[in-house]
């Protein structure tokens, strides 16, 4: 085997978020649903590379929980349940969002995230002060250091922890008249029109409902889940009895949920439509402190391994709880367009188990042979929006790089560095000439001959050049190319996406070469 030859990267640049969202639709990744009639707010598809990516996440999550775990299993629910299941899990009571309108754009907003974006304002000042100072100090710059010693970066944090904490209370109490009061009070005003004429807040259920056939009335309602979670729940014991799992053990499951957002935005990122791929583990009360450190730990390492920088990645501890939980992390991603919520990890405590136990009538209580008594588990949820883990792997991956060309000068490349065992296409064949059929046909049995090993995509339209392009801005690790020296020795030029780098290798060397690189077991 021997080196063809090398280009080495000079520039390496992130996508603005406005180019990311064009790349994913001018190459087949999301598309916006029934874009012909003028599209469905908040509701997009998946296109050819985006449907394979999307099922390589969550492959890779399914192995991680299902598959390494003896003592997790999966189960697939159905969309449509009973509707005490959602009395019982507090949803039909107490799901909602607090709305407000502007009289005169005639748009709808939550009332939390137009606070919300008057503190993200003021922490855009401080941003743009510690810009200016990293450029004057350079490599000396301390950023922890000016937070906490740069008066006016001191009294901005302050405002914004004074409005985020009485953001906080206002909505632990369901306190509407306080957040219409921080509204006029910060004189936040409406991004379409300019102006503060708000009506007042109210609540607004998350929930759509659907009659079952033709029954009219509350007998007949029933609802798109807003979660995935009840479904395992209430199937708990029909798991447990028919697996034979002792606790601790682990539920899986990766299904749609429907939310009826008041505003949906940042593209996939929070849609009405959306994937969850949730993971409930049964404990034993008293427990759920040591696993909920476990896991915290377990799913932070999930996403290192696909090669994410740690920089973009952190811990979010909730201050306020949800009713059900005693305590609750997030894993945040830096996006385009800040940190924000990537998976969450919740300790449930019983709180699903008895309210289903005391609506239904049914007991929900696991026999503990070791301890000689029958009690409600604890939960221990780990929930992640697998839209939103597509978004984060396009946004970290998609780079602009400059790089020498044939030539020796300067070209740009659009690449999606995707950890290889997600990439959506794992190898491209490309025969050098189209109008060769000596060539075509050769590349043609190689394709045959690899096609259910891997995800393999043939292309013979255009210059070898811009072949290789296109497999670089849809994240394909390999490319190999066959030339007449293939026809001669059975050999071919491999191509590798991040380095660019070429060598010969026999063609019957490909699928080892190959499956070294895209394999799960890089993952493990």
């Amino acid at each position: 085997m021997r080196q063809f030859f090398k280009n080495q990267v000079q520039v390496n640049t992130p996508m603005d978020f406005k180019n990311l969202i064009a790349h994913c639709k001018e190459y087949g990744f999301i598309f916006q649903s029934s874009e012909i009639y003028d599209g469905l707010s908040a509701v997009y598809d998946y296109g050819p590379y985006g449907v394979e990516l999307k099922n390589n996440i969550k492959e890779y999550w399914w192995k991680s929980m299902v598959q390494m775990h003896q003592n997790i299993v999966g189960i697939d629910a159905a969309i449509f349940m009973h509707p005490k299941t959602w009395k019982a899990s507090g949803h039909v009571d107490a799901f909602n969002d607090p709305l407000v309108d502007n009289k005169d754009s005639k748009k709808r907003y939550r009332a939390d995230q137009l606070i919300e974006g008057y503190a993200e304002k003021i922490e855009a000042k401080n941003i743009k002060d510690i810009e200016k100072a990293k450029a004057r100090f350079g490599d000396s710059f301390d950023e922890h250091q000016f937070r906490t010693t740069n008066d006016r970066i001191i009294e901005r944090q302050k405002q914004i922890d004074a409005v985020l904490d009485r953001l906080a209370q206002a909505m632990k109490a369901g306190d509407m008249d306080g957040l219409k009061n921080m509204i006029d009070e910060y004189e936040i005003v409406c991004p379409e029109s300019g102006s503060r004429n708000w009506t007042e807040v109210r609540q607004f259920n998350l929930m759509f409902n659907t009659q079952l056939g033709n029954i009219a009335g509350e007998e007949g309602k029933l609802y798109l889940r807003p979660e995935t979670a009840q479904g395992i729940f209430v199937n708990f014991l029909n798991v447990q009895k028919s697996t034979r799992q002792k606790i601790p053990f682990g539920i899986a499951q990766i299904g749609k949920a429907f939310r009826n957002e008041i505003v949906a935005r940042q593209f996939i990122f929070r849609m009405r439509e959306f994937e969850q791929m949730e993971m409930q583990f049964f404990i034993c009360p008293g427990s759920e402190m040591e696993w909920y450190a476990y896991w915290k730990e377990t799913r932070l390492n999930w996403h290192k391994a696909l090669g994410t920088n740690p920089a973009k990645l952190r811990f979010h501890d909730h201050v306020n709880l949800a009713h059900y939980a005693n305590a609750a992390v997030d894993i945040e991603f830096e996006f385009p367009f800040g940190f924000r919520e990537l998976e969450g990890i919740h300790s449930r405590t019983d709180f699903d188990l008895s309210q289903h136990q005391e609506l239904s009538g049914k007991k929900l209580q696991y026999f503990d042979p070791e301890l000689n008594e029958s009690y409600v588990p604890y939960v221990l949820e780990t929930s992640i929006g697998c839209d939103r883990m597509f978004l984060a792997m396009v946004s970290n991956a998609l780079h602009e790089e400059t790089v020498p060309d044939a030539e020796g000068q300067d070209s740009v490349r659009t690449v999606m560095k995707l950890h290889p065992a997600l990439a959506p296409v794992k190898l491209a064949i490309l025969p050098l000439l189209k109008n060769k059929e000596e060539l075509t046909s050769a590349a043609t049995k190689i394709y045959d001959k690899l096609k259910l090993a891997f995800n393999c995509q043939y292309d013979e339209k255009d210059a070898i050049g811009r072949r290789y392009r296109r497999q670089d801005a849809i994240g394909t690790p390999y490319c190999i190319t066959i030339d007449f020296e293939t026809l001669e020795n059975q050999t071919v030029t491999i191509r590798d996406r991040d380095t660019m780098e070429q060598h010969r290798i026999n063609i019957d060397d490909i699928r080892k070469v190959v499956q070294e690189k895209v394999g799960y077991d890089n993952l493990f």
